[in-house]
């Protein structure tokens, strides 16, 4: 079966050479998604938290597209711009994945366009 690419306006669009999300091989990729508005394009909230939380509900909607959700997750890679962010992030990632997370690596944003805290790269199931 070939390899699927996912577009939703539910989420924010990709700035240049890469797809919000491809699905293949019984798996969807979510590209890396920072805490930005679908509509404005603008960082949602100021806090670790807020940030995080925006991420996962850009991530869910690219999920839904596929037909996936997040509790199909199985794979995460949180990537922060301040070590000292990753109580805060751990704090809404819980709420979101209260039991039976993915699994999960971090790195540190080399980057920090428009005061971006946190970037969040997903692999689920289909």
């Amino acid at each position: 079966m070939p390899k699927r690419i996912v577009q939703t306006p539910h989420a924010p669009a990709p700035l240049a050479g890469y797809s919000q999300g491809v699905v293949s091989r019984g798996l969807v990729f979510v590209s890396g998604q920072g805490p930005f508005d679908a509509l404005t394009g603008e960082v949602v909230g100021t806090t670790i938290q807020e940030q995080t939380g925006q991420c996962l509900r850009n991530i869910a909607a690219i999920l839904s597209a596929a037909g996936s959700g997040l509790s199909q997750a199985v794979s995460a890679t949180v990537i922060l711009a301040e070590e000292g962010d990753f109580a805060g992030m751990n704090e809404e990632w819980l709420r979101w994945f209260p039991i039976e997370p993915p699994a999960r690596q971090g790195a540190r944003l080399p980057v920090r366009p428009k005061g971006m805290k946190i970037s969040i790269a997903m692999i689920a199931e289909v």
